[in-house]
């Protein structure tokens, strides 16, 4: 009896690993400050420039100064979706 509720706890724990989620992948950005301000940073590589909203959450060493190069790391995540 205890051998088969140890054999049903381990196929337990390997199906709640088999369906869990994987953590959000952060992505990220380098490149040149264009403009900062108290809650949004734009930054350019090359032609392209990213806009990045931050807040008092965001692990910041120190507020960066515009032509500094910095790597911004993001995770996606959508505030609406709409089906058609």
């Amino acid at each position: 009896m205890k051998r088969a509720i140890v054999v049903i706890g381990i196929l337990l724990i390997v199906v709640a690993f088999a369906f869990a989620r994987p953590a959000k992948t952060d992505y990220q950005w380098t490149g040149n400050v264009v403009e900062v301000d108290n809650d949004h940073i734009i930054v350019q590589k090359g032609e392209e420039k990213w806009e990045f909203a931050h807040d008092k959450t965001t692990k910041m060493a120190a507020t960066p100064k515009v032509g500094a190069k910095v790597t911004v790391y993001y995770v996606m995540n959508a505030t609406k979706i709409e089906a058609k």
